[in-house]
């Protein structure tokens, strides 16, 4: 099956809010805090996207498979003093639990670095909880871990996990999307 990834727009803002709520759901639930997944409202996420989305320096791509939007990524400089020595930062990048597994994280996070070299970054670091599996997608794909950092209010004994890539040069080839 061939995806479309691109630039998101205002418009995708609800949808996007709708995959990162149901994302956070089966993925952290047992992992954070009960609160924090049941404090999870869609409404208030379309807000933090529509400003997410129109925010200068910010890349939100978006993943579309047959007209809907199955996944996104999200990415902007390294806050200021934060890991100096890297120029991106990959925010999120989250898919619907059954469009997981498909190679479709690639291809966005692909998007993402490809994006990241046009606005002039050399490398970027992505952070990620300790208990969520997709750290093993980061791993599998060449970053490093570069930092490691306890977030009790996320949940007891978690550790947020900040892996790096030194370069750019993504590992699997030419960016593929239905427009290629």
């Amino acid at each position: 099956m061939v995806i479309e990834i691109r630039r998101a727009v205002g418009k995708d803002a609800e949808d996007i809010a709708n995959v990162h709520v149901e994302s956070w759901r089966t993925t952290y639930s047992g992992i954070m805090k009960d609160s924090i997944i049941s404090g999870l409202d869609v409404g208030r996420r379309t807000e933090l996207w529509k400003h997410n989305i129109a925010k200068e320096g910010n890349i939100v791509l978006v993943a579309v498979k047959e007209g809907q939007i199955i996944g996104f990524a999200d990415g902007s400089q390294v806050k200021e003093g934060e890991y100096p020595e890297y120029d991106g930062d990959v925010t999120s990048i989250y898919f619907y639990k059954e469009e997981q597994g498909n190679g479709y994280g690639k291809l966005l996070l692909e998007a993402l670095f490809h994006a990241f070299a046009q606005a002039g970054f050399q490398n970027t670091i992505v952070k990620v909880l300790d208990q969520n599996e997709s750290r093993n997608f980061y791993e599998r794909l060449g970053a490093k871990l570069i930092d490691s950092q306890e977030v009790p209010q996320y949940g007891e004994g978690l550790n947020l996990l900040t892996y790096a890539w030194e370069n750019l040069q993504f590992p699997l080839g030419v960016l593929r999307t239905d427009s290629n």
